[in-house]
C-alpha cells in the first residue's frame, strides 16, 4: 500500500446538513522517491542540507539528496507500481475525497499512572474497615506458594501512552492543496508526524 506522511495541525468542528462532525486537519508533505524495488518504495520527506551518518550512508547508496525523514511502503498493488514507474515524487493526488484511509501515530504520553487510570481497576470501593488509603491500590499481586513469584505481564502501575497506534478506516472529507481534512480523531499531539496509508480506496490514477 502506498502513502504519505503528514503533520497533525488541529481539530475542528464541521457543520453539514444540520449535524456537527469532529474532524482533524492534517498538513501533508510530498514524498520524493529514493528507491523502487519489486513491490516496495522508499520515500524521503523534507529536504535538508545535513543528516547524521547512518542516514548519510543510505542516501549515498542510492545517490539521493538528503531528507529529514525516510519511510518505506511495501505490498504495493499492480496499479500503484504502474503509477510510480515514471514518477519522481508522490503527493495528495493518490487520495480521493470520500475514501477511507489508515493513519498511524504515537498516542499522547500520560506519564507514570496507577492501575485505576492505566488499566481501569475499580479500587476497593469503600472506606470501611480502615481502608481509607487503599481506594486506588492494585491489591494483592502474589501467586501463593507456587510459583512463588509475581506472574509476568501482571497489570500494574507504569508508563501510560506514547505508543504506536493505528486508526483504521478514517474518511477523507476534503483535499485542498497540501491539506487533508479527515472525519474523527487521529493519534498524537498537534504538530506531530503521522503516516497516512491508502488501503481501501481503488487506485485509478
Amino acid at each position: 500500500m502506498i502513502g504519505l506522511i503528514g503533520k497533525k495541525i488541529k481539530m475542528i468542528n464541521v457543520f453539514r446538513k444540520g449535524k456537527i462532525y469532529t474532524c482533524t486537519v492534517i498538513k501533508t508533505e510530498k514524498g520524493f522517491i529514493i528507491k523502487k524495488s519489486n513491490n516496495k518504495i522508499l520515500l524521503g520527506y523534507i529536504k535538508v542540507k545535513k543528516v547524521n551518518k547512518p542516514l548519510m550512508g543510505i542516501f549515498k547508496k542510492y545517490n539521493s539528496k538528503y531528507y529529514k525523514k525516510i519511510i518505506e511502503f511495501n505490498r504495493l498493488t499492480e496499479n500503484e507500481i504502474k503509477y510510480i514507474k515514471n514518477k519522481k515524487k508522490i503527493d495528495l493526488e493518490i487520495f480521493n475525497i470520500g475514501e477511507k484511509i489508515d493513519i498511524t501515530g504515537y498516542s499522547l504520553g500520560k506519564g507514570f499512572q496507577g492501575v485505576v487510570k492505566r488499566h481501569k481497576f475499580s479500587g476497593v470501593g469503600s472506606k470501611t474497615h480502615g481502608q481509607h488509603n487503599r481506594l486506588r491500590a492494585p491489591g494483592s499481586i502474589g501467586a501463593g506458594t507456587y510459583p512463588a513469584k509475581v506472574i509476568k505481564g501482571l497489570k500494574m502501575a507504569g508508563r501510560m501512552g506514547n505508543k504506536k497506534v493505528t486508526v483504521k478506516k478514517i474518511k477523507i472529507l476534503l483535499i485542498k492543496k497540501n491539506i487533508l481534512l479527515v472525519k474523527g480523531s487521529v493519534p498524537g499531539k498537534n504538530n506531530k508526524y503521522l503516516i497516512i496509508k491508502k488501503k481501501y480506496g481503488k487506485f485509478n490514477k
